[in-house]
């Protein structure tokens, strides 16, 4: 795991932050969170990580004088189960995806949430008016969305180009390797809306024997051409190499590809699997009042929108969406795109991963 610590006290005789808000903020940190010198903050890391010490942790250390230390993790519930059943933990917040926030609430490892206790939004809506529906959740508080989308190069392409899910099932219309991440979340979702299931059926179909059948025979029929990656890094990868002409990916490793690299790749939007990525503390966090005044912090109108000037990610909150610049904001999940979109059931996934995985991997095996 990598570790970065900030360092961004406050300054005798002048304010660092340039603007009347963030003076508010340093005076609304209690006493109890800043009598605690450090709080540890853990994420995914690469650009994902970085838009969150940007637009969260340093300011958050610039308003209350508690140092961030920032970890990299791969996901899941391991490091952290492990921490809170032997008492020795080491991480205060923690960023988790849905299915995990459930779970690991639903296990005793991770701190309620007061929805009280949050900001209100820039228009001075309640936080429960302001987040996106479903975004304030027992144990957890969403900071952004984003989706799982099909991506291609349009250089590598001359007359008609993929415009929908289908497209990158059809090997005949557009012959080539295809990129799959290799788990089945999100293939088995996308196998089924390519053969016709509407996206508010997915997951009624999917929990079916018959519907189970039928997701694996439409990916047997792009078996033989699939290029299986495994971290997000490896699917922009995948195109700019021309080792497959079509991949799933996440949307921000796309975005990131186009205007920070100046790849010609064109996402596809019809199909589109949206994810949303919480915030939550761990149980028996030594640092807990702070770890709470971060929490409210990061999920602010203006974090949430900060964040968004380093990964296309949606904001938790409607608030912050008009602080998102217009460049950023078409590229975001809910930006009105034209096609399907399915919202990953987190809790679907959490009651059924174990039998999935494992007919997943004896698929993968014939």
């Amino acid at each position: 795991m990598k570790t970065k610590m900030i360092k961004c006290m406050t300054q005798h005789g002048g304010l660092p932050l340039k603007t009347f808000a963030a003076a508010l903020a340093v005076a609304l940190i209690s006493g109890a969170a800043a009598a605690e010198s450090a709080i540890t903050v853990t994420s995914f890391g690469g650009t994902y990580g970085k838009s969150q010490i940007e637009a969260m942790h340093k300011p958050f250390v610039a308003a209350s004088g508690v140092n961030v230390l920032s970890e990299d993790y791969n996901g899941g519930l391991a490091e952290i189960r492990a921490q809170v059943r032997t008492g020795n933990v080491k991480w205060d917040v923690v960023d988790v995806e849905t299915a995990e926030a459930i779970r690991g609430c639903d296990e005793g490892l991770f701190e309620r949430v007061d929805p009280a206790a949050l900001p209100k939004g820039a228009d001075g809506k309640a936080a429960t008016e302001d987040f996106f529906s479903g975004a304030i959740m027992d144990c957890a508080v969403r900071n952004i969305s984003w989706s799982n989308i099909v991506a291609f190069d349009s250089k590598r392409f001359k007359g008609e180009v993929p415009t929908t899910l289908a497209d990158f099932f059809d090997l005949k219309k557009f012959p080539g390797k295809r990129g799959l991440k290799k788990e089945p979340n999100v293939n088995l979702e996308w196998a089924l809306m390519a053969d016709g299931v509407a996206p508010e059926q997915v997951y009624a179909v999917l929990g079916t024997q018959e519907g189970l059948q039928r997701a694996f025979r439409k990916l047997d029929s792009i078996k033989g051409s699939i290029v299986w990656w495994q971290a997000g890094a490896q699917a922009p990868q995948l195109l700019a190499d021309g080792e497959v002409v079509m991949t799933s990916a996440y949307h921000g490793r796309i975005f990131n590809a186009v205007r920070n690299e100046k790849q010609s790749f064109v996402p596809v939007w019809d199909g589109q699997i949206q994810v949303s990525d919480q915030f939550a503390i761990v149980k028996g966090s030594k640092n807990l009042a702070a770890a709470k005044e971060f929490l409210k912090f990061a999920t602010g109108t203006k974090p949430l929108a900060e964040q968004a000037k380093y990964v296309a990610y949606a904001p938790g909150r409607r608030s912050s969406l008009p602080l998102v610049d217009g460049s950023v904001r078409s590229w975001l999940p809910n930006a009105g795109h034209s096609g399907r979109v399915l919202v990953s059931n987190a809790e679907w996934w959490a009651d059924h991963a174990d039998e999935i995985n494992q007919k997943f991997a004896a698929w993968l095996a014939k």
